[in-house]
């Protein structure tokens, strides 16, 4: 279970004296309880795996967008900091689908919600999201989606 993952790795930096780990296993599980608080309000004890790693996924989002705003400001030292934050927390991630894979599960997305048309994104990304969670970016699925839906 990923929960364990956390605090197995977060002993194991503390440890190695690795203070960028801890840094950002201390981040995650910060991020984690929030989420857990979250779905005791939804009525479940703790949040489910999928939604860990879509938690993961949004960090990982989060480290994309400030790099790539720190390296327009000229701040490579803390566009490192984020890319080596980003590196660890992808550690706990399935392995990520690549392009083609990620092309033949749109397709089959659309073909199973029966979609014709970009009204129907939602539906797409949400069979997407309810197959695909932790293995895809997202971001570019959606992309692929709305090409593949005004192209049709």
């Amino acid at each position: 279970m990923l929960r364990d993952k956390f605090t197995a790795a977060l002993k194991e930096a503390m440890l190695a004296k690795d203070q960028r780990r801890v840094g950002t296993v201390r981040l995650i599980l910060a991020a984690l309880k929030e989420k857990d608080i979250e779905a005791r309000g939804a009525g479940r004890e703790k949040a489910t795996d999928d939604e860990i790693l879509a938690m993961l996924q949004k960090m990982i989002k989060q480290r994309n967008d400030s790099i790539e705003a720190f390296e327009k400001a000229g701040r490579t030292e803390l566009a490192q900091q984020e890319n080596d934050e980003k590196a660890i927390i992808e550690t706990y991630l399935p392995q990520q689908m690549g392009a083609d894979e990620v092309q033949a599960a749109v397709k089959a997305a659309v073909a199973a919600v029966g979609a014709s048309s970009v009204k129907d994104m939602g539906k797409v990304m949400a069979e997407l999201k309810s197959k695909f969670a932790g293995k895809m970016d997202f971001s570019k699925a959606n992309a692929i989606v709305k090409g593949m839906l005004t192209s049709s």
